[in-house]
C-alpha cells in the first residue's frame, strides 16, 4: 500500500512537471524537476521508449486493418461500394494520425537519449578513482550501442511504413471519383503487391518491438 501511494505520488510530480515543461519549453527544467522526485533522464529514455514500442504496435494493427479493408473493397462484387469505401477512408485516416504519433515518439526517444548520453559522459570527468571511471566508460559504451541497435531497428521498421501508406492513399483518391466495379478490377494487381509489403512491415515491426522489449529490460536491470 505504501509503495502504491508513492508510485501515485511521484506519478502526480511527474505530470505537474510534464505541465511545467510545455509551459516553459525548456527540457532542462523538466530533468530537474522529476530528478527532484526521483526520476532520472534513464527512467524517462525507458518510458520514452515504450511509449514508442506501444505506437509501433499501434501503427502496425492500424495499417493492417486499413490494408484489409482495401482488399475487402477490391475483392467486393455487389453494392453497398460506398461505405466500405468510407470504411476505408476512415481507417487510412486512422492510419496516418497513427504514423505521425509514432514519429513524435522516435523523436522524443532521440532528445532525452542525446541528453542521457551527454550527460554520462560528462559525468565521467568528475571521478577520481579510475577504476570506476572505467566501469562507467564501459557501461556508457554498451549502453549505447544498446540503443543505437534498437533505435537502428525501431527505423527500420517505421521506413516500413512509407511505401504502405502510399499505396493505400493512392488508393483512396483513385476511387473517391471512380468507385465502380471497372475501378476496383484496375486494383486488383497493387493489393498483391501491397501484401508483400505489409508482411514486411509486419515482420520489421515485432523484430523493433522485440528489441525495445529487450532495451527495456537491460535498461531496468542495469
Amino acid at each position: 500500500m505504501t509503495q502504491l501511494s508513492g508510485n501515485l505520488q511521484i506519478g502526480r510530480a511527474g505530470f505537474a512537471c510534464a505541465m511545467l515543461l510545455a509551459l516553459t519549453g525548456c527540457a532542462s527544467v523538466q530533468y530537474s524537476a522529476l530528478e527532484k522526485v526521483g526520476i532520472h533522464k534513464r527512467d524517462i529514455l525507458v518510458d520514452r521508449v515504450e511509449d514508442a514500442r506501444d505506437a509501433q504496435t499501434e501503427t502496425r494493427e492500424q495499417l493492417v486493418t486499413a490494408y484489409e479493408e482495401l482488399s475487402a473493397l477490391v475483392g467486393h462484387e455487389g453494392g453497398e461500394l460506398e461505405k466500405k469505401y468510407e470504411r476505408l477512408s476512415k481507417e487510412v485516416d486512422r492510419s496516418q494520425k497513427a504514423t505521425q504519433d509514432l514519429d513524435e515518439h522516435l523523436s522524443d526517444i532521440d532528445r532525452v537519449s542525446e541528453d542521457l548520453f551527454d550527460e554520462w559522459e560528462s559525468e565521467l570527468d568528475l571521478y577520481s578513482s579510475a577504476a570506476l571511471r572505467t566501469d562507467q566508460e564501459r557501461k556508457l559504451a554498451l549502453a549505447r550501442r544498446q540503443f543505437l541497435v534498437m533505435r537502428d531497428r525501431m527505423q527500420t521498421a517505421r521506413n516500413r511504413v512509407d511505401p504502405v501508406m502510399a499505396v493505400l492513399t493512392d488508393n483512396v483518391l483513385f476511387l473517391k471519383h471512380s468507385l465502380n466495379a471497372q475501378a476496383l478490377a484496375a486494383l486488383r494487381g497493387q493489393t498483391s503487391v501491397l501484401e508483400g509489403q505489409v508482411d514486411a512491415l509486419i515482420r520489421d515491426m515485432q523484430v523493433a518491438i522485440d528489441e525495445a522489449d529487450a532495451f527495456i529490460s537491460r535498461m531496468r536491470g542495469s
